[in-house]
Protein backbone atom coordinates (compact mmCIF):
# COMPACT_ATOMS: atom_id res chain seq x y z
CA UNK A 1 0.00 0.00 0.00
CA UNK A 2 1.40 3.41 -0.46
CA UNK A 3 0.97 5.96 1.58
CA UNK A 4 -1.86 8.58 1.40
CA UNK A 5 -1.95 12.14 0.60
CA UNK A 6 -1.84 14.19 4.10
CA UNK A 7 -5.35 15.00 5.26
CA UNK A 8 -6.34 18.90 4.44
CA UNK A 9 -9.04 18.51 6.89
CA UNK A 10 -6.69 19.54 10.01
CA UNK A 11 -5.70 22.32 11.25
CA UNK A 12 -2.07 23.29 10.59
CA UNK A 13 -0.98 22.81 14.05
CA UNK A 14 -2.54 19.39 14.81
CA UNK A 15 0.42 16.81 14.20
CA UNK A 16 3.04 19.92 13.69
CA UNK A 17 6.86 19.64 14.27
CA UNK A 18 7.70 22.55 16.11
CA UNK A 19 11.55 23.74 16.69
CA UNK A 20 11.87 25.53 19.77
CA UNK A 21 14.29 28.44 19.35
CA UNK A 22 16.62 29.40 22.75
CA UNK A 23 17.43 32.93 21.61
CA UNK A 24 20.41 33.91 23.95
CA UNK A 25 22.17 30.63 22.26
CA UNK A 26 21.07 29.82 18.51
CA UNK A 27 23.53 33.06 16.20
CA UNK A 28 24.62 36.00 17.84
CA UNK A 29 24.35 38.53 14.93
CA UNK A 30 25.96 41.50 16.55
CA UNK A 31 29.49 40.10 18.10
CA UNK A 32 28.27 40.14 21.84
CA UNK A 33 28.53 36.71 22.89
CA UNK A 34 24.68 36.65 22.99
CA UNK A 35 22.16 35.31 20.31
CA UNK A 36 19.72 37.59 18.99
CA UNK A 37 16.55 37.79 16.75
CA UNK A 38 18.70 39.03 13.60
CA UNK A 39 20.85 35.94 14.12
CA UNK A 40 17.79 33.50 14.62
CA UNK A 41 16.59 34.97 10.80
CA UNK A 42 19.60 34.46 9.44
CA UNK A 43 19.67 30.83 10.65
CA UNK A 44 15.84 30.22 9.34
CA UNK A 45 17.15 28.50 6.27
CA UNK A 46 18.53 25.41 7.97
CA UNK A 47 15.36 25.13 10.41
CA UNK A 48 13.39 25.37 7.25
CA UNK A 49 14.79 22.90 6.15
CA UNK A 50 14.41 20.29 8.21
CA UNK A 51 11.09 19.99 7.39
CA UNK A 52 9.54 21.22 10.44
CA UNK A 53 6.05 22.87 11.09
CA UNK A 54 6.62 26.22 13.08
CA UNK A 55 9.17 27.03 15.25
CA UNK A 56 8.36 28.32 19.28
CA UNK A 57 10.91 31.42 20.23
CA UNK A 58 11.66 31.65 23.77
CA UNK A 59 11.52 35.24 25.53
CA UNK A 60 12.98 38.07 23.95
CA UNK A 61 11.09 40.53 26.04
CA UNK A 62 12.68 43.55 27.76
CA UNK A 63 13.67 41.94 30.71
CA UNK A 64 16.62 42.56 33.59
CA UNK A 65 17.23 38.45 33.06
CA UNK A 66 17.36 37.52 36.03
CA UNK A 67 15.57 34.58 35.28
CA UNK A 68 16.88 34.77 31.42
CA UNK A 69 13.71 36.41 30.08
CA UNK A 70 10.93 35.21 31.90
CA UNK A 71 10.83 37.85 33.99
CA UNK A 72 9.37 40.52 31.70
CA UNK A 73 9.74 44.19 32.62
CA UNK A 74 7.18 45.10 29.24
CA UNK A 75 5.30 42.40 27.64
CA UNK A 76 5.31 44.38 24.13
CA UNK A 77 9.15 44.96 23.76
CA UNK A 78 12.22 43.58 22.85
CA UNK A 79 15.13 43.70 25.07
CA UNK A 80 18.05 45.58 23.65
CA UNK A 81 20.16 42.59 23.87
CA UNK A 82 17.96 40.31 21.36
CA UNK A 83 17.22 43.99 18.72
CA UNK A 84 14.14 46.05 18.20
CA UNK A 85 10.91 45.64 17.15
CA UNK A 86 12.05 46.32 13.63
CA UNK A 87 13.99 43.17 13.92
CA UNK A 88 10.95 40.71 15.23
CA UNK A 89 8.96 42.07 12.09
CA UNK A 90 11.89 40.93 10.05
CA UNK A 91 11.90 37.50 11.39
CA UNK A 92 8.13 36.80 11.50
CA UNK A 93 8.29 37.63 7.23
CA UNK A 94 11.57 35.70 6.76
CA UNK A 95 9.77 32.47 8.58
CA UNK A 96 6.66 33.14 6.77
CA UNK A 97 8.41 33.37 3.18
CA UNK A 98 9.89 29.99 4.57
CA UNK A 99 7.05 28.94 5.00
CA UNK A 100 7.10 28.45 8.60
CA UNK A 101 4.37 29.44 11.04
CA UNK A 102 6.12 31.41 14.12
CA UNK A 103 4.97 30.56 17.91
CA UNK A 104 6.26 32.77 20.83
CA UNK A 105 6.08 32.66 24.91
CA UNK A 106 3.62 34.21 27.21
CA UNK A 107 4.74 35.28 30.80
CA UNK A 108 1.35 35.63 32.36
CA UNK A 109 1.84 33.80 35.95
CA UNK A 110 4.48 36.60 36.87
CA UNK A 111 6.53 39.62 35.86
CA UNK A 112 9.23 41.15 36.82
CA UNK A 113 9.42 43.35 39.56
CA UNK A 114 10.41 46.14 37.33
CA UNK A 115 7.09 46.18 35.32
CA UNK A 116 5.66 49.42 35.44
CA UNK A 117 2.62 47.57 36.57
CA UNK A 118 4.40 46.29 39.88
CA UNK A 119 6.54 49.70 40.51
CA UNK A 120 2.63 51.08 40.60
CA UNK A 121 1.15 48.02 42.75
CA UNK A 122 3.91 48.04 45.15
CA UNK A 123 3.55 52.31 46.07
CA UNK A 124 0.65 52.09 48.14
CA UNK A 125 -3.17 50.11 49.06
CA UNK A 126 -5.08 52.32 46.77
CA UNK A 127 -3.20 52.69 43.54
CA UNK A 128 -5.11 51.15 40.50
CA UNK A 129 -3.40 48.37 40.21
CA UNK A 130 -2.74 47.65 44.13
CA UNK A 131 -4.85 44.46 43.45
CA UNK A 132 -2.73 43.39 39.93
CA UNK A 133 -0.26 41.42 42.17
CA UNK A 134 -0.73 38.94 44.78
CA UNK A 135 -0.40 40.89 48.30
CA UNK A 136 -1.72 39.31 51.72
CA UNK A 137 -1.11 41.08 55.18
CA UNK A 138 1.44 39.32 57.98
CA UNK A 139 0.32 36.89 60.42
CA UNK A 140 0.41 38.55 63.94
CA UNK A 141 3.82 37.82 64.82
CA UNK A 142 5.20 39.15 61.31
CA UNK A 143 5.83 36.28 59.21
CA UNK A 144 4.49 34.97 56.12
CA UNK A 145 0.82 34.51 55.37
CA UNK A 146 1.04 30.40 54.79
CA UNK A 147 3.66 28.22 54.12
CA UNK A 148 4.16 28.49 50.60
CA UNK A 149 7.32 27.63 49.15
CA UNK A 150 8.98 29.14 45.56
CA UNK A 151 10.03 26.67 43.28
CA UNK A 152 13.75 28.19 43.34
CA UNK A 153 13.82 27.57 47.17
CA UNK A 154 12.61 29.60 49.99
CA UNK A 155 8.92 30.95 51.40
CA UNK A 156 7.16 32.05 47.86
CA UNK A 157 6.64 35.73 50.32
CA UNK A 158 8.77 38.89 50.31
CA UNK A 159 8.16 41.49 52.44
CA UNK A 160 7.79 44.76 51.01
CA UNK A 161 7.78 48.00 53.26
CA UNK A 162 5.84 50.92 51.12
CA UNK A 163 2.56 48.37 51.94
CA UNK A 164 3.94 46.60 54.75
CA UNK A 165 2.42 43.65 53.15
CA UNK A 166 3.87 40.24 51.52
CA UNK A 167 4.02 39.93 47.98
CA UNK A 168 3.81 36.69 46.27
CA UNK A 169 6.51 34.86 44.09
CA UNK A 170 6.42 31.37 42.75
CA UNK A 171 10.17 31.11 41.18
CA UNK A 172 12.48 34.76 41.77
CA UNK A 173 11.57 37.33 44.44
CA UNK A 174 12.06 39.61 41.48
CA UNK A 175 9.63 37.61 39.70
CA UNK A 176 6.07 38.99 41.69
CA UNK A 177 2.92 36.64 41.23
CA UNK A 178 0.44 38.76 39.06
CA UNK A 179 -3.22 38.62 40.63
CA UNK A 180 -4.87 36.81 37.25
CA UNK A 181 -7.82 36.73 39.50
CA UNK A 182 -8.12 39.74 38.59
CA UNK A 183 -10.68 40.61 35.18
CA UNK A 184 -8.38 43.56 34.55
CA UNK A 185 -5.14 41.94 34.67
CA UNK A 186 -6.57 39.27 32.48
CA UNK A 187 -8.00 41.99 29.80
CA UNK A 188 -4.12 43.47 30.10
CA UNK A 189 -2.52 40.11 29.72
CA UNK A 190 -5.37 39.49 26.26
CA UNK A 191 -4.61 43.11 25.30
CA UNK A 192 -0.64 42.12 25.43
CA UNK A 193 -1.59 38.71 23.24
CA UNK A 194 -3.64 41.16 20.45
CA UNK A 195 -0.34 43.11 20.22
CA UNK A 196 1.40 40.24 19.19
CA UNK A 197 -1.25 38.51 16.84
CA UNK A 198 -1.28 42.36 14.72
CA UNK A 199 2.49 41.76 14.21
CA UNK A 200 1.33 38.28 12.56
CA UNK A 201 2.67 35.72 15.31
CA UNK A 202 0.75 32.35 14.64
CA UNK A 203 0.65 30.99 18.05
CA UNK A 204 1.69 31.13 21.51
CA UNK A 205 3.47 28.59 24.20
CA UNK A 206 1.71 29.19 27.94
CA UNK A 207 4.77 29.00 30.03
CA UNK A 208 3.96 27.57 33.56
CA UNK A 209 -0.17 28.23 32.97
CA UNK A 210 -0.89 26.00 35.87
CA UNK A 211 1.15 28.59 38.06
CA UNK A 212 -1.38 31.21 37.02
CA UNK A 213 -3.52 31.13 40.18
CA UNK A 214 -3.44 30.56 43.45
CA UNK A 215 -6.43 30.29 46.67
CA UNK A 216 -7.73 33.75 47.30
CA UNK A 217 -8.07 32.23 51.17
CA UNK A 218 -4.46 31.66 51.30
CA UNK A 219 -4.30 28.00 53.08
CA UNK A 220 -1.32 26.39 53.54
CA UNK A 221 -0.15 23.59 51.33
CA UNK A 222 0.03 20.45 53.19
CA UNK A 223 3.02 17.96 53.49
CA UNK A 224 4.19 15.98 50.72
CA UNK A 225 4.67 12.02 51.73
CA UNK A 226 7.94 10.61 51.37
CA UNK A 227 8.00 9.04 48.11
CA UNK A 228 11.97 8.35 48.34
CA UNK A 229 12.67 11.08 45.59
CA UNK A 230 15.72 13.66 46.28
CA UNK A 231 14.21 16.86 48.47
CA UNK A 232 16.85 19.63 47.49
CA UNK A 233 14.38 22.50 48.03
CA UNK A 234 11.46 23.46 50.76
CA UNK A 235 9.58 23.10 47.44
CA UNK A 236 9.80 19.85 47.35
CA UNK A 237 8.26 18.89 50.70
CA UNK A 238 4.57 20.24 50.16
CA UNK A 239 1.30 19.07 47.94
CA UNK A 240 1.14 22.47 46.05
CA UNK A 241 -3.11 22.35 45.78
CA UNK A 242 -3.44 25.50 47.18
CA UNK A 243 -0.33 28.05 45.97
CA UNK A 244 -1.44 27.22 42.18
CA UNK A 245 -3.37 25.18 39.69
CA UNK A 246 -7.10 26.89 41.40
CA UNK A 247 -9.81 25.70 38.92
CA UNK A 248 -10.58 29.77 37.17
CA UNK A 249 -7.93 29.11 35.25
CA UNK A 250 -9.73 27.13 33.15
CA UNK A 251 -12.03 29.77 32.27
CA UNK A 252 -9.28 32.16 31.55
CA UNK A 253 -8.05 30.15 28.99
CA UNK A 254 -11.42 29.92 27.42
CA UNK A 255 -11.01 33.71 27.04
CA UNK A 256 -7.47 32.77 25.20
CA UNK A 257 -9.31 30.35 23.07
CA UNK A 258 -11.86 33.46 22.16
CA UNK A 259 -9.26 35.52 21.24
CA UNK A 260 -6.84 33.45 19.39
CA UNK A 261 -10.06 32.71 16.96
CA UNK A 262 -10.65 35.70 16.17
CA UNK A 263 -7.35 35.84 14.36
CA UNK A 264 -7.83 32.22 12.85
CA UNK A 265 -5.74 29.08 12.69
CA UNK A 266 -3.57 29.89 15.26
CA UNK A 267 -1.90 27.26 18.06
CA UNK A 268 -2.09 27.82 21.36
CA UNK A 269 -0.03 25.08 23.91
CA UNK A 270 0.30 25.06 27.57
CA UNK A 271 3.10 23.85 29.52
CA UNK A 272 2.38 22.20 32.69
CA UNK A 273 4.08 20.63 35.26
CA UNK A 274 3.63 19.29 38.66
CA UNK A 275 2.14 16.11 40.21
CA UNK A 276 -1.54 17.14 38.45
CA UNK A 277 0.48 17.94 35.13
CA UNK A 278 -2.22 15.39 33.09
CA UNK A 279 -5.51 16.28 35.18
CA UNK A 280 -4.56 20.26 34.16
CA UNK A 281 -3.32 19.28 30.44
CA UNK A 282 -6.46 17.58 29.75
CA UNK A 283 -8.61 21.00 31.62
CA UNK A 284 -6.75 23.32 29.88
CA UNK A 285 -7.09 21.53 26.57
CA UNK A 286 -10.96 19.58 26.40
CA UNK A 287 -12.97 20.42 23.69
CA UNK A 288 -12.91 22.96 21.12
CA UNK A 289 -13.22 26.28 22.82
CA UNK A 290 -9.77 26.10 25.28
CA UNK A 291 -6.18 25.79 24.30
CA UNK A 292 -5.21 23.36 21.16
CA UNK A 293 -2.65 21.10 23.25
CA UNK A 294 -0.52 21.34 26.13
CA UNK A 295 2.55 19.13 27.36
CA UNK A 296 4.28 18.34 30.47
CA UNK A 297 7.67 16.97 32.02
CA UNK A 298 7.14 13.23 31.54
CA UNK A 299 9.80 12.58 29.13
CA UNK A 300 11.69 15.78 29.55
CA UNK A 301 12.78 14.45 33.54
CA UNK A 302 12.52 11.02 33.02
CA UNK A 303 16.00 9.18 34.21
CA UNK A 304 14.71 6.55 31.38
CA UNK A 305 12.86 6.07 28.18
CA UNK A 306 11.47 2.99 29.07
CA UNK A 307 8.57 0.92 27.31
CA UNK A 308 6.08 1.26 29.90
CA UNK A 309 7.16 4.82 30.42
CA UNK A 310 5.87 5.55 27.18
CA UNK A 311 2.81 3.23 27.40
CA UNK A 312 1.49 4.70 30.05
CA UNK A 313 2.28 8.26 28.88
CA UNK A 314 0.55 8.06 25.77
CA UNK A 315 -2.26 5.83 27.18
CA UNK A 316 -3.23 8.57 28.72
CA UNK A 317 -4.62 10.78 25.54
CA UNK A 318 -6.37 8.24 23.39
CA UNK A 319 -7.93 9.53 20.16
CA UNK A 320 -11.88 10.38 21.50
CA UNK A 321 -14.08 13.03 21.21
CA UNK A 322 -13.65 16.09 23.31
CA UNK A 323 -9.91 14.87 24.29
CA UNK A 324 -7.39 17.28 24.01
CA UNK A 325 -4.36 16.78 21.46
CA UNK A 326 -1.16 16.25 23.64
CA UNK A 327 2.46 18.05 22.63
CA UNK A 328 5.71 15.92 23.16
CA UNK A 329 9.57 17.40 24.16
CA UNK A 330 12.02 14.54 24.70
CA UNK A 331 14.37 17.95 25.77
CA UNK A 332 14.21 21.47 26.03
CA UNK A 333 15.79 24.71 28.06
CA UNK A 334 14.73 23.41 30.99
CA UNK A 335 15.56 20.02 30.92
CA UNK A 336 19.03 17.89 30.20
CA UNK A 337 19.22 16.85 27.32
CA UNK A 338 17.96 13.50 26.61
CA UNK A 339 21.27 11.56 25.31
CA UNK A 340 22.98 13.09 28.49
CA UNK A 341 19.78 10.99 30.52
CA UNK A 342 19.07 8.37 28.57
CA UNK A 343 21.69 6.21 27.41
CA UNK A 344 25.61 5.84 27.67
CA UNK A 345 28.37 7.45 25.65
CA UNK A 346 28.82 5.07 23.28
CA UNK A 347 25.37 4.17 22.76
CA UNK A 348 24.46 7.79 22.00
CA UNK A 349 24.17 7.89 17.56
CA UNK A 350 22.34 4.56 17.76
CA UNK A 351 20.09 5.87 20.39
CA UNK A 352 19.29 9.68 18.90
CA UNK A 353 18.24 7.76 15.76
CA UNK A 354 16.24 5.37 17.47
CA UNK A 355 14.50 8.19 19.77
CA UNK A 356 14.13 10.43 16.47
CA UNK A 357 12.13 7.66 15.32
CA UNK A 358 10.41 7.24 18.25
CA UNK A 359 9.38 11.67 18.59
CA UNK A 360 8.46 11.31 14.72
CA UNK A 361 5.99 8.40 15.50
CA UNK A 362 4.11 9.51 18.75
CA UNK A 363 0.43 10.45 18.35
CA UNK A 364 0.68 14.52 19.50
CA UNK A 365 2.63 17.29 18.31
CA UNK A 366 6.60 17.02 18.30
CA UNK A 367 8.64 19.82 19.66
CA UNK A 368 12.24 19.72 18.66
CA UNK A 369 14.73 21.46 20.81
CA UNK A 370 17.55 23.51 18.98
CA UNK A 371 20.79 21.22 18.81
CA UNK A 372 18.40 17.89 18.97
CA UNK A 373 18.89 17.50 15.39
CA UNK A 374 22.46 16.99 16.00
CA UNK A 375 23.03 14.72 18.65
CA UNK A 376 24.13 17.99 20.54
CA UNK A 377 24.64 16.47 24.89
CA UNK A 378 24.87 17.92 28.20
CA UNK A 379 27.42 20.26 29.02
CA UNK A 380 28.69 20.09 32.27
CA UNK A 381 29.03 24.32 33.10
CA UNK A 382 31.45 24.85 36.10
CA UNK A 383 30.09 26.51 39.16
CA UNK A 384 32.15 29.77 38.30
CA UNK A 385 30.48 30.34 34.75
CA UNK A 386 26.98 29.43 35.76
CA UNK A 387 24.11 31.70 35.06
CA UNK A 388 21.03 29.46 36.14
CA UNK A 389 19.51 31.05 39.38
CA UNK A 390 18.36 28.49 40.42
CA UNK A 391 21.52 26.19 40.24
CA UNK A 392 23.38 28.73 41.37
CA UNK A 393 20.73 29.18 44.58
CA UNK A 394 20.42 25.01 44.97
CA UNK A 395 24.61 24.15 43.66
CA UNK A 396 25.46 20.74 44.04
CA UNK A 397 22.03 19.21 44.47
CA UNK A 398 20.11 20.52 41.25
CA UNK A 399 21.48 20.45 37.71
CA UNK A 400 21.54 23.21 36.00
CA UNK A 401 19.65 24.20 33.24
CA UNK A 402 22.45 25.64 31.52
CA UNK A 403 23.57 22.63 30.14
CA UNK A 404 21.29 22.59 27.96
CA UNK A 405 21.38 26.29 27.05
CA UNK A 406 24.94 26.53 25.47
CA UNK A 407 25.74 27.62 22.27
CA UNK A 408 24.46 25.72 19.03
CA UNK A 409 27.64 24.95 16.67
CA UNK A 410 26.98 26.02 13.46
CA UNK A 411 30.69 25.71 12.03
CA UNK A 412 33.32 23.20 13.14
CA UNK A 413 36.21 25.13 12.01
CA UNK A 414 35.00 28.87 12.53
CA UNK A 415 35.71 30.89 15.54
CA UNK A 416 33.15 29.86 18.24
CA UNK A 417 31.85 27.54 16.10
CA UNK A 418 30.39 30.31 14.16
CA UNK A 419 27.77 31.00 16.84
CA UNK A 420 29.88 34.47 17.73
CA UNK A 421 32.79 36.72 17.20
CA UNK A 422 33.50 36.56 21.01
CA UNK A 423 33.22 34.48 24.04
CA UNK A 424 29.73 33.49 24.43
CA UNK A 425 28.10 33.95 27.54
CA UNK A 426 28.26 30.49 27.98
CA UNK A 427 30.69 27.65 27.01
CA UNK A 428 30.36 25.40 24.01
CA UNK A 429 30.82 21.37 24.66
CA UNK A 430 33.80 19.76 24.04
CA UNK A 431 31.91 17.54 21.67
CA UNK A 432 30.10 19.76 20.55
CA UNK A 433 32.15 20.71 17.35
CA UNK A 434 32.25 17.54 15.61
CA UNK A 435 28.78 18.10 15.40
CA UNK A 436 28.61 21.41 14.16
CA UNK A 437 25.68 21.85 11.34
CA UNK A 438 28.48 22.05 8.67
CA UNK A 439 29.87 18.98 9.39
CA UNK A 440 26.80 17.01 9.20
CA UNK A 441 25.34 19.12 6.34
CA UNK A 442 28.28 17.20 4.41
CA UNK A 443 27.65 13.87 5.52
CA UNK A 444 25.02 11.83 4.09
CA UNK A 445 25.20 9.14 6.85
CA UNK A 446 24.69 12.05 9.65
CA UNK A 447 22.16 12.74 12.45
CA UNK A 448 21.18 15.86 10.64
CA UNK A 449 20.10 13.92 7.49
CA UNK A 450 18.19 11.61 9.28
CA UNK A 451 16.40 14.06 11.36
CA UNK A 452 15.01 15.65 7.83
CA UNK A 453 14.05 12.45 6.43
CA UNK A 454 12.09 11.36 9.33
CA UNK A 455 10.40 14.98 9.50
CA UNK A 456 9.87 14.28 5.86
CA UNK A 457 7.96 11.12 6.17
CA UNK A 458 5.65 12.38 9.31
CA UNK A 459 4.52 14.63 6.91
CA UNK A 460 3.73 12.64 4.34
CA UNK A 461 2.01 9.70 6.09
CA UNK A 462 -1.32 10.50 7.97
CA UNK A 463 -1.08 7.42 10.28
CA UNK A 464 2.48 9.40 11.51
CA UNK A 465 0.77 12.73 11.81
CA UNK A 466 -2.95 12.33 12.69
CA UNK A 467 -3.65 9.64 13.36
CA UNK A 468 -4.96 7.02 16.33
CA UNK A 469 -2.46 5.27 18.25
CA UNK A 470 -2.81 1.32 20.02
CA UNK A 471 -0.27 -0.02 22.12
CA UNK A 472 0.72 -3.47 21.09
CA UNK A 473 3.90 -4.35 23.46
CA UNK A 474 4.99 -2.43 25.99
CA UNK A 475 7.76 -5.09 27.91
CA UNK A 476 10.73 -4.71 29.34
CA UNK A 477 12.91 -3.97 26.00
CA UNK A 478 10.08 -3.97 23.59
CA UNK A 479 7.78 -0.81 22.55
CA UNK A 480 5.43 -1.63 19.66
CA UNK A 481 2.42 0.28 19.01
CA UNK A 482 -0.05 0.39 15.75
CA UNK A 483 -1.17 4.36 13.76
CA UNK A 484 -3.78 3.83 11.83
CA UNK A 485 -5.85 6.74 9.69
CA UNK A 486 -8.85 6.05 7.25
CA UNK A 487 -6.88 3.07 5.15
CA UNK A 488 -3.86 3.06 6.65
CA UNK A 489 -1.69 1.41 9.10
CA UNK A 490 1.56 1.68 10.10
CA UNK A 491 3.34 -0.83 13.12
CA UNK A 492 5.98 0.79 14.84
CA UNK A 493 8.22 -1.31 16.94
CA UNK A 494 11.36 0.05 18.64
CA UNK A 495 13.95 -1.89 20.82
CA UNK A 496 15.31 0.72 23.52
CA UNK A 497 17.34 -1.39 25.21
CA UNK A 498 21.01 -2.33 24.18
CA UNK A 499 21.04 -5.46 23.77
CA UNK A 500 18.95 -7.55 20.98
CA UNK A 501 15.85 -8.66 21.41
CA UNK A 502 13.67 -11.26 19.67
CA UNK A 503 11.00 -10.39 17.36
CA UNK A 504 7.38 -9.94 20.09
CA UNK A 505 4.93 -12.85 19.55
CA UNK A 506 1.92 -12.30 18.12
CA UNK A 507 3.21 -8.93 16.23
CA UNK A 508 3.07 -9.16 12.40
CA UNK A 509 5.80 -7.92 10.94
CA UNK A 510 4.90 -8.31 7.49
CA UNK A 511 4.67 -4.99 5.14
CA UNK A 512 6.57 -2.16 2.87
CA UNK A 513 9.58 -1.06 5.73
CA UNK A 514 9.23 3.14 5.58
CA UNK A 515 12.29 3.11 7.90
CA UNK A 516 14.90 0.78 9.73
CA UNK A 517 17.60 1.86 11.86
CA UNK A 518 20.33 0.28 13.64
CA UNK A 519 20.01 -3.29 11.71
CA UNK A 520 16.81 -3.31 12.32
CA UNK A 521 14.19 -5.69 9.94
CA UNK A 522 11.01 -7.56 10.31
CA UNK A 523 13.07 -10.63 11.84
CA UNK A 524 15.52 -9.05 13.78
CA UNK A 525 15.35 -6.25 16.40
CA UNK A 526 19.23 -5.71 17.30
CA UNK A 527 20.03 -3.12 20.26
CA UNK A 528 18.39 0.43 19.87
CA UNK A 529 16.00 -0.54 16.42
CA UNK A 530 13.31 1.01 15.04
CA UNK A 531 11.24 -0.16 12.56
CA UNK A 532 8.33 1.37 10.53
CA UNK A 533 6.32 -0.61 8.45
CA UNK A 534 3.10 -0.05 6.28
CA UNK A 535 0.40 -2.83 6.44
Amino acid sequence: MTAASPKTDQPWWKGAVIYQIYPRSFQDSNHDGVGDLNGITQRLEHVAKLGVDAIWISPFFTSPMRDFGYDIADYCGVDPIFGTLADFDALIARAHALGLKVTIDQVYAHSSDLHDWFVQSRADRTNEKADWYVWADPKADGSPPNNWQSVFGGPAWTWDARRGQYYMHQFLASQPQLNVHNPMVQDALLNVMRFWLDRGVDGFRLDALNHAMHDPDFRDNPPAPDDGSPRTRPFDFQIKCYSQSHPAIVPFVERIRTLCDAYGALFTVAEVGGALAEQEMKAFTAGDHRLNSAYGFTFLYAPALTPALVAETVDQWPDEPGMGWPSWAFENHDAPRALSRWCAPEDRPAFARMKMVLLMALRGNAILYQGEELGITQVDIPFERLQDPEAIANWPLTLSRDGARTPLPWSADAIQAGFSSVEPWLPHGDDHLALAVDAQEADPDSLLTFTRTMLALRKTNPALRHGALAILVADTACLAFRRTSGDQSLLCIFNLSREAINWPAGVDGSGRILTAVNGASSASLPPFAALLIEQ
